[in-house]
């Protein structure tokens, strides 16, 4: 098939989206952090966006979009993006190739960046970026080659529009993972450790609203009805879940901001493996469940003390997790030709949760083992001096 210019130009405009959801992640985490770790946490997030750019060009995008290799990953046809130029692909009939892996670069980046939830506040710099490295190489680009790239899930007709399981369940596990390995911080649950700056939080919450509907929209691969579609539904849902964790919240105290912030990023996360596939309706059921479930995990993590404390489980583990269970019951026929769980395909359900779970599993599981061989090893955690100082002066050398 021919270029299509305007795909083209809204994959583009796109891409550019996802990219602002990277910073948007560092200030949304930098905001929730004390003011000692400020600069930081805001930093992790931008080397990540700089790290797996360069991996996914040199081998990242191969193993996740090369041709299969058994159905768990991809071969290395386009190591350094070998045969990958301005002509479309197999997976990208209207656009260029080059634009396709670097629409998918921006995924990766972020997912990434995510991960930093559970290093907040305690992680060595140096380990940091080669667990960078090793983990979206061998956890995230399996991933997604099972569910995008034509690996297991993929051929087993599990569906994730944008990232339901290969971006929010892996990242959500794999903080949580690490927060086992790398241990609470010191003080924790001793005494309060306050946000430095909730307006920094909010407007990384924005930027995350912002950049969503690149995420989500653009996963259509055009522009057309399906991407308009997908970008309603993101809405939708995101505003939904905002109102319900604002709401729950309510009913135990006051409605608060970062309650609120929260609950639209759930309810993004919920959207994001159902947004080509369900209608506005259904994503008002998904936002909802997002917003309260989100928060109810919250609150269990709390009562169990894990120190996994900007929450990337609770929203975008467990709200990924919630995503893709749905996305198996409401997809809709007349929005993608996908029917669900309520229009009577019950496979599509066990497709989905297969898929889920065996991310959830593979992440938490590898994660862990890497963030144990990395700590056992050159160490991953700073030492009680340079956490008692903080990360901003003993890392960086810098303050605000």
């Amino acid at each position: 098939m021919a270029i299509d210019s305007g795909a083209t130009a809204w994959i583009l405009a796109a891409t550019a989206l996802v990219m602002l959801m990277t910073p948007g992640v560092g200030f949304f985490y930098g905001g929730l952090v004390r003011k000692k770790n400020f600069i930081s946490m805001i930093l992790l997030s931008f080397v990540a966006f700089a790290l797996v750019s360069i991996q996914w060009v040199l081998i990242g995008y191969t193993l996740a979009f090369g041709p299969d290799v058994s159905g768990f990953i991809g071969n290395l046809n386009f190591l350094g993006l070998n045969g990958v130029g301005m002509d479309p692909g197999s997976y990208s009939p209207i656009i260029p190739s080059m634009l396709y892996m670097v629409f998918q670069l921006v995924f990766a980046t972020v997912t990434m960046a995510i991960v930093t939830s559970g290093m907040a506040e305690r992680v060595k710099f140096s380990s940091y970026i080669i667990f960078a490295l090793l983990w979206t190489t061998i956890v995230y680009d399996p991933l997604a080659h099972w569910v995008w790239g034509g690996g297991w899930a993929a051929q087993f007709g599990s569906l994730d529009f944008a990232g339901g399981t290969v971006v929010h369940i892996s990242s959500g596990f794999a903080a949580l993972a690490v927060a086992f390995v790398i241990g609470k911080r010191a003080g924790f649950g001793q005494y309060l450790m306050e946000p430095n700056n909730i307006p920094m939080t909010i407007l990384g919450a924005a930027m995350l609203w912002f950049g969503w509907f690149g995420f989500n929209a653009g996963s259509a691969i055009a522009a057309n009805g399906l991407a308009v579609s997908a970008f309603v539904v993101t809405n939708t849902a995101a505003a939904t879940a905002a109102l319900a964790w604002l709401f729950a919240s309510w009913i135990r105290g006051k409605p608060s901001s970062l309650g609120f912030v929260s609950g639209a990023v759930a309810g993004l996360v919920a959207i994001t493996p159902a947004a080509g596939y369900v209608t506005p309706m259904a994503a008002i059921v998904i936002g909802a469940v997002a917003g309260v479930l989100c928060y109810s995990m919250m609150l269990f993590r709390l009562k169990k003390g894990w120190d996994e404390s900007l929450d990337c489980w609770s929203i975008h583990g467990m709200g990924g997790l919630w995503g893709a269970l749905a996305t198996g019951i409401f997809a809709a026929a007349a929005v993608n030709g996908f029917p669900g769980l309520l229009e009577g395909n019950f496979h599509q359900f066990i497709a989905n949760a297969t898929g889920a779970f065996a991310a959830l599993i593979y992440s938490f599981v590898v994660t862990y083992i890497l963030a144990t061989v990395i700590d056992k090893t050159i160490g991953l955690r700073v030492t009680e001096e340079e956490e008692y100082v903080g990360l901003d002066i003993s890392q960086h050398g810098e303050h605000i």
